[in-house]
């Protein structure tokens, strides 16, 4: 599932990081276009500091799609009960097709009378990896212990994330070794 809006849609919905303590955790973004127009998208953060975000701008072609790493940096400590408040905010609009998807016009999502920006608000939602889990259900993660309640994912479940992760930054490095090489 996804959010959708009438010039882009945004995969998936929640941006799901699998929080390991020192390690920096990654999530995979899909912007698609919807539209028969050139559309400049933009990611924001309420926590900027927090996250990298690659590429932060660009231009999608119509009916194309473009992937969106967005990396959270290293913590020193798990956040309280797992929860995050952290934001991020996608606009977009359509733009000329010979705009530069290098150098987006700063003026591009600044409200005009004409011009429309489309905005897609996304939550962040930690998992955590597999660890020791108790029969009570408590899973152990150095000194911090969380309830696994059945709506949670699985171990098993959060191994292949695991793994599926993995597998795409692997798909990644690839690619931007593709791209240097092109």
């Amino acid at each position: 599932m996804g959010a959708s809006g009438t010039l882009i849609s945004i995969y998936p919905e929640d941006l799901t990081f699998l929080f390991e303590l020192d390690k920096r955790c990654y999530c995979n973004l899909k912007v698609v276009n919807n539209s028969e127009h050139h559309v400049a998208f933009k990611v924001k953060t309420t926590s900027p500091r927090k996250y990298f975000v690659r590429p932060k701008a660009s231009i999608v072609q119509p009916w194309d799609s473009c992937t969106v790493t967005i990396t959270l940096q290293a913590q020193k400590e798990y956040p309280p009960d797992m929860q995050c408040k952290d934001k991020f905010l996608i606009q977009s609009t359509t733009v000329a097709a010979s705009t530069d998807m290098d150098e987006i016009p700063s003026n591009t999502f600044n409200r005009e009378v004409d011009k429309v920006i489309e905005e897609m608000k996304l939550k962040v939602v930690y998992t955590v990896p597999s660890g020791s889990s108790d029969d009570s259900g408590t899973t152990s993660f150095g000194s911090r212990s969380f309830k696994l309640g059945s709506d949670d994912l699985t171990i098993q479940t959060i191994q292949r994330l695991k793994d599926e992760r993995d597998a795409t930054l692997q798909q990644n490095q690839q690619m931007q070794r593709y791209d240097q090489e092109a």
